[in-house]
């Protein structure tokens, strides 16, 4: 099965973790190289990475970290990876860092009395993300298997390379599908991401504005729509970009079935537990460089919303059995 480059966009290759720089595609595709984890962290929280990318950060920095450490006494170890868990755990408060680190520290803690901790651990965490590629393909998979010949789906923001997979097992199937991806401000991940991504893979994609989905909508333009989770909650409530919410009403209004491609976490129990992240004012206010609006003028940009679970048709979960 093809992938695109964004569908895994972060490697370890030696001792340098090779992060793709998300804000500069598709101009240019490269990649930032971080030697350690607070590299690594610097790139999530100036948003070069983010969505699955922010995930395999933190999974491949614990390798890169344990790959430095190798020989080192094991309770060195051990503290050296809580710390690199405390510093992503406090660096983007929507992101379930917790839940992530968690699993890579609970890892660690199953091989701890192994005579190579070091080897043990690396090789476990390197089969988990394997589990987790596979995982991801059947997901794409009974996401496509949802879709009819010829439906047209709206997504909304980008979800790492998944919606294009999506795409494929259409193909696969004999279905023809169109995609219509909002531009996504102020970031802009739908065009410079989901729409080239799509558009490079030779899927029928076009580009909306954010505020035109309502219009789209009432013209029968669109059958499904399908959008990612940053994350979820034990009642099926998700937060996703800012604007999902607005989406998933609409969908409900309009009778269209509302899909979201989720990672079940019974850590929080409803939406109203998720800490919703507040941006700076200037990524509002500043576009590359230049001020848009007056001097003085406030902003205020919350990196997310959450759906309510009443609005969801179906959580696709990666997960399943």
């Amino acid at each position: 099965m093809k992938e695109s480059i964004l569908f895994w966009p972060v490697r370890l290759e030696g001792n340098t973790l090779y992060i793709l720089d998300e804000t500069k595609v598709p101009k240019k595709v490269s990649y930032i190289k971080a030697s350690g984890y607070r590299q690594a962290i610097d790139a999530v929280v100036s948003m070069k990475t983010r969505a699955f990318g922010q995930f395999l950060t933190v999974c491949y920095s614990f390798i890169l970290e344990t790959k430095k450490a190798k020989g080192r006494d094991v309770s060195v170890l051990m503290e050296h990876l809580k710390h690199v868990a405390e510093a992503f755990n406090n660096s983007r408060p929507t992101f379930p860092f917790a839940e992530v680190t968690g699993m890579a520290l609970g890892i660690a803690k199953k091989v701890h009395n192994s005579p190579d901790l070091s080897s043990d651990f690396i090789r476990a965490m390197e089969g988990m993300l394997e589990g987790i590629r596979k995982q991801r393909y059947d997901r794409a998979r009974r996401a496509a298997g949802l879709l009819k010949d010829g439906d047209s789906v709206l997504t909304h923001c980008h979800v790492s390379g998944e919606m294009s997979m999506i795409g494929e097992f259409c193909r696969m199937q004999g279905k023809l599908v169109r995609f219509f991806a909002t531009e996504t401000r102020p970031y802009f991940q739908g065009a410079r991401l989901t729409a080239w991504e799509l558009k490079e893979e030779g899927f029928d994609v076009t580009l909306v504005p954010d505020n035109a989905v309502a219009k789209l909508m009432s013209d029968k333009k669109v059958d499904r729509v399908i959008v990612g989770s940053d994350r979820s909650a034990k009642n099926g409530d998700f937060a996703n970009k800012i604007g999902t919410y607005q989406i998933a009403l609409l969908a409900r209004h309009f009778h269209i079935p509302f899909y979201v491609l989720v990672q079940p976490s019974d850590k929080l129990q409803s939406g109203r537990d998720i800490p919703i992240e507040i941006r700076d004012d200037d990524e509002i206010l500043m576009f590359e460089g230049r001020r848009l609006a007056p001097t003085g003028c406030a902003a205020y940009y919350p990196g997310f919303d959450v759906v309510p679970h009443e609005l969801v048709s179906e959580h696709i979960a990666i997960n399943a059995n």
